[in-house]
């Protein structure tokens, strides 16, 4: 779990947001979702219904960490505006990976890693 959970919380840290903790029954959720994505590894969210927030990463090459990751979804930082609280993207990027990371109400973490049968 720290491996996931220390780049959160550093990148937390860094704009002065309380660290988050690990959550067995999410991580649970993360890894049954997950396993069941494994054959198509499809980056398409899960049903959630809203329960849970996700970010979804990719990785082709080469073998990726969960800091990987977490530095993919932080660095759309860049287009994130703190002073009218929105975001400046281009077409075909975003600030929503980034602020499911630093969100101050996000407070429970939960993971899952799987490598693709395809």
């Amino acid at each position: 779990p720290q491996d996931f959970l220390n780049p959160h919380n550093a990148a937390r840290a860094a704009v002065g947001v309380g660290p988050m903790q690990w959550d067995e029954t999410v991580a649970n959720y993360a890894r049954a979702y997950a396993n069941q994505r494994s054959g198509d590894c499809a980056l398409q969210h899960s049903n959630s219904n809203g329960k849970y927030g996700e970010n979804l990463f990719e990785g082709f090459g080469r073998e990726y960490n969960a800091k990987d990751a977490v530095d993919s979804w932080v660095g759309e930082k860049k287009y994130y505006n703190y002073n009218s609280n929105s975001c400046s993207a281009p077409p075909g990027e975003s600030c929503g990976h980034y602020t499911q990371v630093v969100w101050r109400n996000s407070v429970r973490l939960g993971c899952a890693r799987v490598q693709c049968r395809n």
